[in-house]
């Protein structure tokens, strides 16, 4: 089974979708390493600054194995204030 990967603001934007699915099993640091590649350089440095959310709740160990079913999203900074 795959996880959802959801993109947002300049994340959807760099991404050139909103949403796509993964293998589930690797960590998010591997995840962001196959996103950067499937998308090329403008995503990667979104990757960089993003933060993380993993059904829901902030991602603070990116070595854990991501679960099958999973939906992690990808927010970039936001501006505004």
């Amino acid at each position: 089974m795959d996880l959802t990967v959801r993109y947002f603001a300049g994340a959807r934007a760099a991404a050139g979708r909103s949403e796509e699915t993964a293998a589930a099993g690797q960590s998010l640091d591997e995840l962001l390493g196959e996103l950067a590649h499937r998308h090329g350089p403008r995503l990667a440095a979104v990757l960089q600054v993003a933060s993380f959310l993993v059904d829901g709740v902030a991602c603070h160990d990116r070595q854990t194995p991501l679960p099958a079913g999973a939906t992690i999203d990808v927010l970039p900074p936001f501006a505004g204030g």
